[in-house]
Parts: structure tokens; C-alpha cells; sequence
């Protein structure tokens, strides 16, 4: 498989992986009784964490109003399947050299993707650095990761097979 071909499928894998883990994500706040839609927040410190990143990319690069409060369900949605997606080009770029199985290649995905939203989001003061969340909730947001990790890595083999 070219590398052109292998970015095609990381892409495609990104997606369904990001879908996947959304799915799970909106299944377990259903079962908490919380609600399913992103709301606009009363403050930034509400807001869910990728609106809160592109809140402070806008912030960084000087256009601190270009992301409104209002903004946050939709940048909210385009940034957590910008960022899905892209990972799925990252795992396809390794996957195509290391051709790892498919439960090894979801394990690593998954993890790393977990460990990497850690290693981003805390020293942006987004996230709280892991040892302060609950081991519950640290499971459950792994469990995501893994989901992603599964399907991405799934869909990317089939891709493959293709």
C-alpha cells in the first residue's frame, strides 16, 4: 500500500474510530441521566475541552473573540472530530510501517491517544493532571480511548484488506 493510500484509509479509520467512540461516550452519559447535546456554557471553565483548546488557539494567535461562548457546541463537535480524524492519519502513517495486528495496533492507539489528551490538555490547565481524577473516571475515559482504538484500528485493517 502507497503511503498516499495508507493516509486515505488513516483518515476514513479516524472517522469511524471518532463515531465508535462517540457513540460510547453519549450511551454512558444517557445511562448517567446527564444530557446528550453540548449546551453553551455559563463560563469557559464549563465549557467541554476542545471548545476550551480553540478558545485558547484563537487567544494565542490574537483573535480572542473569534470563539464565543456561543460557538461552543459547534467548535465543541468540529474540533473532537478534527482531532478523531487526524489520529487516524497518525496511527495509518505508523501502521503502515510497523504492521502491527489489529488488537495490538487498538491497544496502542487507544492508550496513546488517552495518554496524549493527558499530556496536552493539563498543561493548558484544561485537565487536571491524572492522579487527581478518581480511578473510575480515569478507567472510563481510557475505556473511550480504547473504543476509538478498536474500531479505528479495525476499520483501518479492513481498509487494508481491501
Amino acid at each position: 500500500m502507497s503511503v498516499t493510500a495508507a493516509i486515505g484509509k488513516g483518515l476514513v479509520a479516524g472517522a469511524v474510530g471518532t463515531g465508535v467512540m462517540t457513540a460510547s461516550q453519549l450511551a454512558v452519559r444517557k445511562a448517567r441521566g446527564q444530557r446528550l447535546d453540548t449546551p453553551v456554557p455559563r463560563t469557559w471553565a464549563d465549557a467541554p475541552a476542545p471548545a476550551q483548546v480553540a478558545k485558547k488557539a484563537a487567544t494565542a494567535v490574537g483573535r480572542p473573540n473569534a470563539v464565543t461562548k456561543k460557538d461552543v457546541p459547534r467548535v465543541t463537535n468540529l474540533m473532537h472530530w478534527g482531532y478523531g480524524t487526524a489520529w487516524g492519519l497518525v496511527y495509518a502513517l505508523a501502521a503502515h510501517r510497523a504492521r502491527p495486528d489489529t488488537l495490538t495496533g487498538a491497544a496502542v492507539l487507544g492508550t496513546s491517544l488517552w495518554a496524549a489528551a493527558y499530556a496536552e490538555l493539563t498543561p493548558l490547565g484544561i485537565y487536571e493532571p491524572p492522579w487527581k481524577y478518581p480511578p473510575r473516571e480515569l478507567a472510563l475515559d481510557l475505556s473511550y480511548h480504547l473504543v476509538y482504538g478498536v474500531a479505528g484500528a479495525a476499520a483501518f485493517s479492513a481498509l487494508e484488506r481491501l
